[in-house]
């Protein structure tokens, strides 16, 4: 009872500061609300200042500062274009996660008391937080043998912060799917238990580190692209240890080009990359913002910060690039068809009538460079056009898409003048032609040929096994030996029996 009354005054809490930036009601929004809404809305903001400043920008102002749940909530919301629009995930999306460090000698007893020895056994040097955000915070350190290393902390007692602060997200959402019929569709019940979730597996950091690892792994073959090395042995669930890159973040264009890099390399390099990520793996980071790029001394790309991943499944990694296709070939058809073939478009609607649709979309942007479109705006018109023939995106796939405009915004940083649809055509055509194409085709003949031949060659032994099975039901009973278990296990994995693998005892 108490637990309650305590989540419902830090339900009031949060409401007020958010009433005070008028990021509650906005007065954006009163011609879409209920008189009394928006009476509220009216009163709650009075006396508040904020003119000049975005709905979006004033609910980043409320958020920034609160703890970690909140702050989450708002960056889960920028995920989400298809839900707020693109304007207000943008302004989302630039919501400050910073906050006061913690002090050092409380973050090597973190450290010390992850892996049970002093400070000293397992780094020669540790500094003073260089970053600090509502969650974790980040110090360099230097190990035993020189190597210098990122060591990323939770703050103390953060998950039981966090959990209090999503008792009182989730009271709240329960309260608005009560008595607002309107924002019944969203889902909001639905939404704050899928943060819950994601924030369970962010506040693990053994869970940042596996995909730190895993994307390490698939990118090793993009020889200028860098993701740190995880230091297995220095990492825990409340402690992540990289290795320190030096670098200049993509944010600091001016110093970027001091640099010396190639500014028009990268561009294209940062477009390949999530390509890559997305297509060729099906797993990608979903959060490349300026701040989380960074360029070496070797003028290389370095990724940071895995604490937000996306993965997509083949069947959404096949149309994802078949959509992406059809617009670079103009065949707005193509794309519509692959609309239906994932289900996204409900059938009864008209293909013909959605590949027009798409035209519209597609016709204006085509042939231009990044300095002539902006691509939040051309896929808030494609939401606009799946909304009137009631499509139904995956999340996971409206991540991807978010994310596309993050990295094509980045891109555009680093080179204005980038021809975006000709960095990514030449990615997306080599892998519809390995995976859709007639290469696809080829592969899956020979693997279905070699599934018949090992079919074929393994018959006798499975018609010489099913014999003696039938024989001994005829006699009254069933006995497996040795022998005709090996011969049944092999002839259903398609190999042939090897007569030195086959036990002594008769069936």
């Amino acid at each position: 009872m108490f637990g309650t009354l305590g989540d419902f005054f830090r339900l009031l809490r949060i409401t007020w500061i958010l009433a005070r930036h008028d990021a509650l009601i906005p007065r954006e929004f009163e011609d879409n609300v209920p008189a009394f809404v928006g009476t509220v809305g009216k009163i709650t903001r009075f006396g508040t200042r904020t003119k000049g400043r975005r709905p979006g920008q004033r609910f980043a102002d409320a958020l920034a500062g609160q703890g970690p749940a909140y702050v989450k909530f708002g960056q889960l919301l920028a995920t989400r274009p298809d839900i707020i629009g693109f304007e207000m995930a943008n302004d989302l999306s630039k919501l400050q996660d910073r906050m006061d460090p913690f002090p050092k000698e409380v973050a090597e007893r973190e450290v010390e008391r992850a892996f049970g020895k002093p400070i000293g056994e397992i780094f020669e040097s540790f500094s003073d937080p260089v970053a600090a955000a509502s969650i974790a915070q980040v110090h360099k350190a230097v190990t035993p043998g020189g190597r210098e290393m990122a060591v990323k902390i939770l703050r103390p007692g953060i998950e039981k912060k966090a959990h209090q602060e999503f008792r009182v997200l989730l009271l709240g959402a329960r309260i608005v799917q009560r008595f607002v019929p309107a924002a019944r569709r969203l889902e909001p019940v639905k939404f704050v238990r899928t943060l819950m979730e994601s924030s369970e597996l962010e506040l693990d950091l053994r869970i940042e580190a596996a995909s730190a690892s895993e994307l390490r792994e698939n990118l090793a073959p993009m020889t200028d692209v860098v993701v740190p090395e995880v230091d297995w042995q220095r990492s825990a669930r409340r402690v992540l240890t990289l290795e320190w890159i030096d670098g200049i973040p993509v944010s600091d264009i001016d110093a970027v080009r001091a640099s010396g890099a190639d500014t028009r390399y990268l561009s294209v390099l940062v477009m390949r990359c999530f390509l890559t990520q997305a297509l060729e793996h099906g797993f990608f980071h979903a959060d490349m913002h300026q701040g989380n790029l960074f360029v070496d001394g070797e003028g290389r790309l370095v990724l940071i910060d895995f604490g937000i991943m996306g993965r997509l499944d083949e069947k959404a990694r096949r149309t994802f690039a078949e959509i992406i296709y059809g617009f670079i070939r103009r065949d707005y058809r193509a794309a519509a068809m692959a609309h239906f073939e994932a289900g996204y478009v409900p059938e009864h609607f008209n293909i013909d009538a959605f590949a027009t649709a798409l035209r519209a979309v597609g016709e204006p942007i085509f042939g231009k460079k990044a300095d002539q479109l902006d691509m939040s705006r051309v896929l808030q018109q494609l939401f606009d056009v799946t909304d009137v023939f009631d499509m139904r995106l995956r999340p996971e796939l409206v991540l991807l898409q978010r994310t596309m405009v993050v990295v094509e915004g980045v891109a555009r940083i680093l080179d204005p003048e980038i021809d975006l649809w000709g960095t990514a055509e030449p990615i997306v055509r080599d892998y519809i032609e390995r995976e859709i194409g007639g290469r696809a085709f080829v592969r899956q003949a020979r693997e279905n040929l070699d599934a018949a031949r090992g079919l074929i060659e393994a018959f006798p032994e499975f018609a010489q096994a099913a014999e003696n099975v039938a024989g001994q039901l005829a006699n009254g009973g069933l006995r497996l030996s040795d022998d005709t278990i090996i011969r049944l296990a092999r002839a259903m994995k398609g190999k042939p029996l090897d007569p030195d693998e086959a036990g002594t005892g008769k069936p």
